[in-house]
């Protein structure tokens, strides 16, 4: 049996806290949050929000804004969970900082 496109979108968020951690930052708000609302939840929140994200900025001082959740949500496998207008919050944020989603693994 397959995951559906929701349950693997909330383990991916899942793992970017794991990344994140290796790097040295444990964004543990995020992953409680992430836990208590699932990841779908999660992500539409933070792209309501008018204001940048801590979590972005610190992924970005890192250069990993790859595992960011913004960039989860631009990839086509999850295509299907958020709007267009969502894809393209997603889209300009990242590109705030300087980082090309199109260029982006998928890990």
């Amino acid at each position: 049996m397959t995951e559906n496109p929701e349950t693997k979108f909330h383990q991916a968020m899942v793992n970017i806290y794991h990344a994140a951690a290796k790097l040295g930052y444990r964004p543990t708000y995020f992953l409680q949050m992430v836990s208590e609302h699932g990841g779908v939840t999660v992500a539409k929140r933070l792209l309501q929000a008018t204001e940048h994200q801590s979590g972005l900025t610190r992924l970005y001082e890192l250069g990993r804004l790859d595992i960011s959740a913004e960039n989860l949500v631009l990839q086509d496998r999850f295509k299907t969970l958020f709007s267009d207008e969502e894809r393209q919050t997603a889209r300009q944020r990242l590109r705030d900082y300087g980082f090309d989603p199109s260029i982006s693994r998928e890990d």
